[in-house]
């Protein structure tokens, strides 16, 4: 190969970019995807109330005694990282049978 033939021909890619990339200094306005549901976009106005009146993560503290409502309706502490919760919560080190059993799909009966 005749390296001059190579510089001569050197990769271009296909892909231009127009201009600088620009950011925008403020956030878009909140709306819902264009291809929602109709009942979804009548009642966006509803969400947006909810969603910004919840709590967001930064204002939620970090200790366990924030407390939550989970899917059978009893409340207990939220933990926000895993060290939070109980030890007996941890993850523990799983003995040979629960790996295989993992590794079989779960179809061998132990």
């Amino acid at each position: 190969m005749l390296p001059s033939l190579r510089l001569a021909n050197a990769h271009r890619p296909l892909i231009r970019f127009l201009g600088k990339r620009q950011w925008p200094t403020k956030p878009e306005e909140q709306h819902p995807h264009p291809f929602a549901p109709p009942e979804a976009k009548e009642h966006f106005a509803d969400f947006l109330k909810k969603f910004q009146s919840s709590p967001s993560a930064a204002q939620v503290s970090s200790t366990s005694s924030a407390t939550s409502s989970s899917r059978n309706g009893a409340k207990g502490p939220v933990y926000q990282e895993f060290w939070q919760a109980p030890p007996r919560l941890w993850k523990h080190e799983l003995a040979e049978w629960e790996i295989e059993l993992v590794q079989s799909g779960g179809a061998s009966l132990h």
